[in-house]
């Protein structure tokens, strides 16, 4: 009997043929030749446009305001105009630095939609820090919050001194620097104007967004509308093949599909994670806006917060990263709090470990867990996994999304045979992949060549095109010779019932290289120890994966801005202790 699984490929054929809305044709963009679909939106700008038709509908609900899609419309027409008004135009840039506000969506839609590219600042940077992302991408307006804005002026004479910079400040009643404004004192909805004409083209930038690299200076990212919009087209996609495939999978063993229901609920969309990341504003603020979806935002991560919220807003879809998922199941409110509502649950940033889907899958009954991955690179995802297919192939981060050609490469960059035992770095090439770095011409030329970007990231990918992410080659722990993935051995970690947090990495070593470690934090009440780990594990790894050095901490470990463990900082801690 065929797996649901295998028929996939069936069902993306099916939504690809000629005269469907996701045929596609050849494009040549920047030299390149690759795929694409033309039926969809020319740019970001129309996406807002026929977004804003949803008028009336409940758009954005940040702790206990609400807007309305007519209402952010009103700002972000009028924030289009000051923004003109200030000298902001076509090609330029505007940096955002606050959490995640509704002044945050606005500032975005209000750039993509008169041309100019919205720099996502990372919230949680320093002041030197926020120094040198405002440097390196010279931004003619920086909208930032009470926040940001202590930390800005720390360093925004300096900054100035390379050029003219307006400041728009949110929420704040601190005193304003030089050349700046408060935002309720100039944008106002009355003054909503129709946004200027602009020949925007899809290879432009809509977005800058710095990758969150654990050394050096991390990179500006240039996301184009192009880019933006065919992420949109993958995610609805994606969702589209899987519901196609369960179908013919039930057809195939007689099994009558169950009528769409009558009355669905109305989409309510969670964003726990940063929207200067892609996956809040690539794959969840994109796609809630364009079907008209409320958005529901939070002042930080919070679980019992975000379930109190889930109950409130009846939160159809959840997505953050791995952690979140786990910290809500975990949450004593879990029981106690109507989550009926979710439909799905789950996320990116960080693959989902194989014991979380099934735990989503046993906690949702009406819904499933799901997973996407991607790259900031990628504009979204080059992959997803939900529903049936996800806990068929749990381990498995899903198919890539169809304009997208992809080949595994060895170290020294050859192309390796196809084959499901084949594993290899894996390199893609579509219109999803960025243009490129700014500023950075060398490591642009070293990312991707000819068209192809090589993600960093060792996968396989099987007999029914489904993607199986091995580890990222620099997470990569060489004991001796042999290879150890970290993401296998969490993921046997994982399974044993008392852990709520593990993270592996390598130390270094004078005999063998490198040993593996492992910091974990253990569930309120557990007493597992050190051996009991081992004995855990013995039956599941070979002994060299098997962590040599075991740290249990009481702290939660540490996290990056988008959820990630911070691995170098827990290696740093253990060598300097």
């Amino acid at each position: 009997m065929r797996s649901v699984s295998s028929f996939y490929a069936d069902a993306v054929a099916e939504l690809t043929a000629e005269g469907s809305g996701f045929a596609m044709s050849d494009i040549e963009v920047r030299g390149v030749t690759m795929r694409h679909f033309p039926t969809a939106p020319p740019t970001m700008r129309a996406i807002w446009e026929l977004a804003s038709l949803h008028g009336d509908k409940p758009y954005i609900v940040y702790e206990d305001e609400t807007y309305t899609f007519t209402e952010i419309d009103q700002r972000v027409k009028a924030l289009a105009a000051y923004l003109t008004s200030v000298g902001v135009g076509h090609g330029d840039r505007v940096a955002i630095g606050m959490r995640n506000y509704p002044e945050w969506i606005v500032s975005y839609w209000a750039c993509a939609c008169i041309g100019a590219a919205a720099v996502g600042l990372n919230a949680w940077w320093t002041g030197p820090e926020l120094k040198y992302g405002l440097e390196d991408s010279r931004p003619k307006v920086l909208i930032v919050d009470a926040e940001r804005l202590a930390r800005a002026a720390e360093v925004l004479a300096e900054v100035r001194a390379g050029g003219d910079m307006h400041v728009l400040a949110v929420r704040t009643d601190a005193d304003l620097p030089d050349d700046a404004a408060r935002w309720e004192d100039v944008i106002d909805p009355a003054n909503a104007a129709p946004f200027p004409e602009v020949d925007i083209d899809g290879d432009d930038d809509v977005t800058i967004f710095y990758t969150s690299g654990t050394t050096g200076f991390p990179k500006g990212a240039q996301l184009t509308h192009r880019g933006s919009v065919h992420n949109l087209m993958h995610m609805a996609f994606v969702q589209m093949a899987a519901a196609v495939a369960v179908a013919k999978e039930n057809d195939a063993n007689g099994i009558e599909n169950p009528p769409p229901p009558e009355n669905p609920p109305a989409p309510v969309f969670m964003a726990p994670t940063p929207l200067f990341h892609v996956t809040a504003c690539n794959c969840l603020m994109h796609p809630a806006t364009l079907v008209g979806a409320k958005l529901v935002l939070t002042y930080k991560w919070d679980a019992g917060r975000a379930l109190e919220l889930i109950e409130r807003e009846k939160v159809t879809n959840f997505s953050g990263v791995p952690t979140m998922s786990r910290e809500l199941l975990l949450h004593p409110d879990w029981e106690t709090r109507d989550t009926s509502s979710l439909q799905g649950m789950g996320g990116g940033g960080a693959p989902l470990q194989p014991d979380l889907v099934e735990k989503i899958d046993d906690a949702l009954p009406t819904g499933a867990p799901s997973t996407g991955y991607g790259l900031t690179e990628t504009h979204g995802i080059l992959t997803a996994n939900a529903s049936k297919l996800y806990v068929d192939k749990p381990a498995s981060c899903g198919p890539l999304v169809p304009t997208v050609d992809a080949k595994l490469v060895d170290d020294m960059g050859n192309e390796l045979p196809a084959g499901p035992d084949t594993v290899g770095q894996l390199c893609v090439k579509g219109p999803i992949v960025i243009k490129g770095y700014i500023n950075r011409p060398e490591a642009t030329a070293e990312a991707i060549q000819d068209g192809w970007f090589n993600t960093g990231d060792i996968a396989r990918i099987d007999e029914d095109g489904f993607v199986f992410i091995v580890d990222r080659a620099k997470d990569m722990v060489i004991r001796g010779g042999e290879n150890v993935y970290c993401s296998e051995v969490e993921a046997a970690i994982y399974e044993h019932a008392d852990i709520a947090e593990a993270a592996v990495f390598g130390l270094p070593d004078d005999r063998l290289g490198e040993i593996v470690a492992a910091a974990i934090v253990l569930k309120d009440g557990s007493s597992l120890d050190e051996a009991g780990l081992r004995a855990h594990l013995e039956p599941k790894l070979a002994k060299f994966k098997i962590p040599e050095t075991v740290v249990f901490r009481t702290d939660p470990l540490p996290q990056n801005a988008n959820g990630k463990f911070l691995k170098r900082q827990l290696r740093d801690e253990l060598i300097d202790a």
